[in-house]
């Protein structure tokens, strides 16, 4: 692809994540339009070019995608959502003639079968936690057994081998826990119709990302993402409630995460034959000061793409393009030095049964969008008659930037209160950054 004006973009995927997305390629003076599907009724708000909202589409069925490509003949199309992505979206886009930003099913195995990743990194040498897989609960029941027989304060993770939105990682502090998540595989169907047995790791977590091209590489920023419902990294597994980017903890270890666990994967799977172009999401921690890793992801990461994406300031096309044309050796990426912190907004009794907010109004939203270094990004939200309603699990993403993380949360915060969820049926969490914000105010 060569230069680009008037472009179109389809943007697939339907939460806070592909909003920013959005926004980004809003930025590209190369775009005049950007078709969001499924999109969400918050992503047309206040926007500067086109964006139409297309909820045609079945994000695990890529005919019901090309259809829509079909129907607005975009560009370019980013395929940014994990499901879409494992169902093979980009191969059958490609194999019609469009241009695609995503990685094909095949790379994209680095997400969407946990088995496979974790053996792949035994074979590159990538520094990963202890495992073991099962499809018998029996036999993962004896196994369980036999590690809190030998460690009884130990601490494992049941994982789903495929994909479950973020919630399928279940960590189990005693047998009993290990014993009930063990049995809770069966809720996440085929995803969990084998999975992993790993032993926790105490340490910080983090995430770090980089776009590729299939040989080149350029590193982004890194974030720390708070997976769990309660302040403090207490409560259940959700899909994310909040973000920080940069993430402080990587910096004494930047270098060791790009050789480690960033360049043996870019190059292992071109190696293997699956050329990796698209941008690669790393979860790891850092534990006994190296960092081991988590997971792969086969794109951005949600909420730490809200944090992450608004600091590129090289156009979105570009590097876009770059990466689809094998061209990113001669693209460099420029970032800010800004702080951001984003709040994840979230129905009242998330991630279980919600069905009391749905439907409820939500205030508040163009307010906070307002402020100064605000910007709020929609996910579970219905538009009718000109008012935002329930609409989901995870709401909207409250996103800050300030010129530190103590300047950043206070905006952040400040922004989120001016917002409610008609009958007391919004939730929050109240320390997102803490750990930077410790360690920043201890620093001065």
């Amino acid at each position: 692809m060569g230069g680009l004006s008037g472009l179109s973009v389809l943007v697939v995927g339907g939460g806070a994540r592909e909003h920013a997305i959005s926004q980004a390629y809003e930025a590209s003076p190369q775009v005049e339009r950007i078709i969001a599907s499924p999109g969400n009724g918050f992503m047309g708000y206040r926007r500067g070019k086109e964006v139409l909202i297309e909820k045609g589409c079945d994000l695990r069925n890529p005919s019901s995608i090309l259809e829509i490509a079909e129907r607005y003949r975009p560009g370019l199309v980013d395929v940014a959502q994990d499901d879409a992505l494992a169902a093979g979206t980009t191969d059958l886009l490609r194999e019609k003639g469009f241009e695609v930003f995503g990685p094909s099913r095949a790379s994209a195995r680095i997400e969407w079968d946990k088995r496979w990743s974790r053996e792949f990194m035994q074979r590159h040498e990538i520094p990963h936690p202890p495992f073991r897989y099962f499809d018998s609960g029996e036999t993962a029941n004896e196994y369980v057994r036999e590690l809190y027989g030998a460690e009884p304060s130990g601490v494992v993770y049941v994982k789903a081998a495929g994909l479950c939105a973020g919630k399928g990682a279940l960590r189990s502090a005693n047998l009993d826990e290990a014993i009930s998540n063990i049995r809770r595989m069966g809720e996440f169907g085929d995803a969990g119709r084998i999975f992993l047995i790993e032993e926790a790791m105490k340490g910080e977590e983090f995430s770090f990302y980089a776009v590729s091209d299939g040989r080149t590489y350029r590193l982004l920023k890194s974030a720390q993402d708070n997976k769990t419902l309660l302040n403090f990294d207490e409560g259940e597994q959700t899909g994310g409630m909040g973000a920080i980017s940069p993430a402080m903890v990587t910096e004494p270890v930047k270098g060791r995460i790009e050789e480690l666990l960033i360049s043996k994967a870019i190059a292992g799977l071109a190696a293997e034959g699956h050329p990796y172009r698209g941008i690669l999401y790393l979860g790891g921690i850092v534990a006994g000061g190296e960092p081991m890793n988590i997971e792969y992801n086969a794109r951005w990461g949600d909420p730490e793409c809200q944090v992450v994406l608004p600091s590129v300031r090289t156009d979105y096309v570009d590097i876009a393009t770059a990466c689809m044309d094998g061209r990113l050796g001669n693209l460099e990426i420029e970032q800010d030095g800004r702080t951001r912190v984003c709040v994840v907004g979230a129905s009242r009794g998330y991630p279980n049964d919600y069905s009391a907010a749905r439907g409820k109004k939500i205030h508040g939203l163009g307010e906070a969008m307002e402020m100064e270094g605000i910007t709020v990004l929609g996910a579970g939200i219905a538009m009718r008659d000109g008012r935002f309603y329930a609409d989901g699990g995870r709401l909207f993403s409250v996103v800050s930037e300030g010129n530190d993380i103590v300047e950043a949360r206070q905006r952040a915060y400040s922004a989120i209160a001016h917002i409610n969820v008609e009958g007391n049926n919004l939730h929050y969490r109240t320390d997102i950054g803490w750990r930077d914000a410790e360690r920043f105010l201890e620093g001065i």
